[in-house]
């Protein structure tokens, strides 16, 4: 072949061989051949007609979601209104408002309905060259002041209470059961307590070590800090003559009155808890006495009752000093006045209740059996509370009950004044850990959203929720 033709030859080869390499390179654009070192030998990478790399798919993969039910349990927990309060036999309580810490709910906020895998795009702002200010000339800037906040508190009902062995004082808030004790002041063997202006002072009653003589102590409560440890309080105050016979509280719990026997008369006198400023009001030959203060203005003085002799009611005017008859000559006579001052709630000797309208002289008979000292009024003096037995045997009463000859099964009963009616709340035997009730020391909260009373079988102090 002439060396011409062989040059031209060689030229046209070229030619062909860049002009294909031209069109594949413009028919893949300007993406970059990628490699693939699985098994791929280099010129399959210029092969037009190769099959394209496989490409990790973009789909995340499934997850498994349990089912609905897994692992869970179906049915519903009942939450019983009856629940026992103290851990220890206590000689009285008193319901007060306590402050504590408010709980505040949790916001959880809502999930982002951003796509996790998708990232959100960056908005990219101009900025322009601002001439450094000199160090000379650049404002001082004071660090703000963070003032501490402080935790949201509210008011919640309370009960404190005296433990009847060794005189300590204990309380918890009602909704929430928690027990702390609050003196360590002890006084042991406490037959009866009560406590007086909001629960800041005490009157508790024992027998002398050694004898039979009553002796009564009225002390003031340490003012209670919000948030300090309270276990090691001490309670400072004197003590009441001896033999005090009967002590009641006034409705607002400022004052006592009490009975004091000199020589053969028995003496009547008020004591203002909050100044021991004592009052003389009531002085009788007669000695054997119950008194309530069940009214605001009135206190009653009830012979103590014997289903054997007919027992009597009568009334002082603490404003007056009035000393009146209310009624009487019913055997097994026991007593308790409304609020209002308008109602007697009246037992006798057979257990029967009724209701004595003290402008009417009338009597209404109750739809219950029970005695008026395991009773207890509402505020507004239209519904009584009463733990009732559910079974009366034959005997005398009260005197065999007070003895303790006799005790009772009881239910917890309201009755409705204006119309007679009357409903079970409560049966201690019916529910979750049974347990068997001779309820006495009854009392309902302000709003009377809870009742209290203690156990005469063990005085162990239970609350009702009334809601």
């Amino acid at each position: 072949m002439p060396k011409r033709n062989f040059i031209l030859l060689i030229t046209i080869l070229a030619l062909i061989i860049i002009g294909l390499f031209g069109f594949l390179y413009l028919r893949s654009g300007t993406t970059p051949v990628e490699v693939v070192s699985n098994g791929t030998n280099f010129l399959s990478m210029f092969n037009p007609f190769r099959s394209n790399p496989s490409t990790p798919g973009t789909t995340p993969p499934e997850t498994n979601t349990p089912g609905e039910d897994q692992g869970t349990q179906s049915g519903e927990v009942v939450a019983e209104n009856l629940k026992k309060v103290s851990t220890m036999p206590i000689a009285g309580f008193t319901i007060f408002s306590k402050e504590r810490l408010k709980e505040v709910p949790v916001v959880v906020p809502p999930p982002s309905t951003t796509d996790s895998t998708t990232t959100p795009a960056t908005t990219t702002t101009p900025t322009t060259t601002t001439p450094a200010t000199p160090p000379s000339a650049a404002p001082v800037k004071k660090a703000p002041v963070v003032k501490p906040v402080p935790p949201k508190t509210e008011f919640a009902e309370a009960v404190r209470y005296v433990e009847r062995a060794t005189g300590n004082i204990y309380q918890t808030f009602v909704d929430k059961i928690e027990e702390k004790k609050f003196s360590q002041t002890v006084i042991p063997k406490i037959y009866d307590a009560y406590f007086g202006n909001q629960g800041m002072s005490v009157v508790m009653r024992h027998l002398k070590l050694g004898d039979a003589t009553i002796e009564t102590f009225y002390g003031l409560l340490p003012k209670e800090k919000f948030g300090e440890d309270l276990t090691n309080n001490e309670i400072k105050g004197s003590f009441l003559p001896d033999n005090v016979k009967d002590i009641s509280l006034s409705p607002d719990a400022s004052k006592i009155f009490y009975l004091l026997n000199v020589g053969n008369s028995a003496v009547g006198t008020i004591l203002n808890l909050a100044d021991g400023k004592k009052t003389q009001i009531f002085n009788s030959v007669f000695s054997e006495w119950n008194s309530n203060w069940g009214s605001a203005n009135t206190i009653t003085l009830t012979t103590k009752p014997s289903g054997a002799v007919p027992g009597y009611m009568y009334a002082i005017n603490v404003g007056t000093k009035n000393f009146s008859n209310v009624l009487g000559n019913v055997n097994g006579l026991t007593t308790l006045m409304s609020p209002s001052g308008k109602l007697v709630l009246v037992g006798n000797g057979s257990l029967s209740l009724y209701i004595y309208h003290t402008d009417t002289k009338a009597f209404d008979q109750l739809g219950v059996n029970t005695l008026p000292e395991k009773c207890t009024w509402n505020k507004m003096s239209d519904a009584v509370y009463c733990a009732v037995p559910t079974f009366i045997t034959g005997a005398t009463y009260p005197d065999d009950w007070y003895r303790g000859e006799i005790s009772f099964s009881d239910q917890i009963w309201k009755i409705n004044i204006k119309d007679g009616n009357t409903k079970m709340i409560a049966d201690p035997l019916a529910i979750t850990n049974p347990e068997d009730i001779d309820g006495i020391k009854l009392a309902v909260d302000n709003n009377e959203n809870y009742l209290f009373f203690v156990n005469k079988k063990d005085s162990f102090l239970w609350e009702l929720s009334l809601k």
